[in-house]
């Protein structure tokens, strides 16, 4: 081998390791921390932890059911088939399939004609204000209705709607490309609700950031960096009470029909929400 094709051998293989190191610089520099002035990160996940497949459980629980909405999935707790880690993503699907689980109450064993899972951090993390950022590739076809929410964590003593809720994202399928975000509270003995809507293009094929800015002031949300939503927390305050004063949880879940999601296409499954982090910022003392 000549001097001149020595050289040029070499430079193939140099050229796919700088290459291979320039996607993967690009990669991390996209779900690197946002750097936002005055803030600091305080809790994440970037699903890097894969002992068994499964979402980190030092970090998220799960609802395990029927639980709202007359939503027609059974949420099922720590099975693979319905959340998992999979190449550092976290899958939540949803899947058409007969499956069999055990009455809570009488012991009953009841078939399910969908499955999903709905992850939470209640009772492991919750917050009060900064920005709550999620990096999802959403489902789509009819039937599908997937969020990204926060519930005050005071629920269990106060019920819904005087907890508070946060509607970082939702999309119905039936309206594909509209993403809607919501505040749900509690005034004069009545369930209120603000928010707004925002079409983007192929949530369903591309990642986009779902985000709520929440200061004692405002509640913003956004799409990238767009924001859609722009909520005066005051007008949630009764009795000198107000639930976007109070710790939240989060929620991701991915729901089927109910009374927002319709009817749903049974050809379209399985449908899966994929999450490449969540983040949570907070201004530093």
């Amino acid at each position: 081998m000549n001097t001149k094709s020595l050289c040029s051998a070499w430079l193939i293989p140099i050229a796919l390791i700088l290459s291979v190191g320039l996607m993967r610089a690009q990669s991390s520099a996209a779900n690197s921390p946002t750097l936002l002035p005055g803030y600091q990160l305080v809790w994440s996940d970037d699903f890097s932890h894969d002992p068994d497949g499964l979402p980190d459980p030092a970090k998220w629980g799960y609802e395990e059911g029927y639980i709202r909405n007359n939503e027609s999935q059974y949420y099922t707790k720590a099975r693979k088939e319905n959340a998992r880690i999979e190449n550092g993503l976290l899958i939540i699907e949803a899947r058409k399939e007969n499956y069999v689980y055990v009455n809570s109450v009488d012991h009953e064993s009841l078939p399910a004609r969908y499955t999903s899972a709905a992850l939470e951090t209640t009772g492991k993390a919750d917050w009060q204000y900064g920005r709550i950022e999620v990096k999802a590739r959403l489902p789509a076809g009819k039937g599908v209705w997937p969020a990204i929410w926060t519930l005050g964590s005071n629920i269990n003593q106060v019920g819904w709607p005087r907890c508070g809720e946060i509607d970082i994202m939702e999309l119905v399928g039936k309206l594909q490309g509209i993403i809607h975000g919501t505040l749900h509270y509690f005034i004069d003995g009545k369930h209120k609700s603000s928010g707004g809507q925002v079409t983007i293009d192929h949530p369903d094929t591309t990642f986009h950031v779902y985000a709520a800015e929440w200061t004692p002031d405002r509640i913003d949300l956004f799409v990238d960096d767009k924001k859609y939503v722009s909520f005066d927390v005051n007008q949630a305050t009764t009795n000198g009470e107000n639930p976007f004063h109070q710790p939240h949880f989060l929620i991701l879940n991915l729901a089927l029909g109910g009374t927002w999601g319709g009817p749903i296409d049974d050809s379209i499954f399985p449908q899966r929400m994929t999450i490449a982090y969540v983040r949570v910022y907070q201004k530093q003392p």
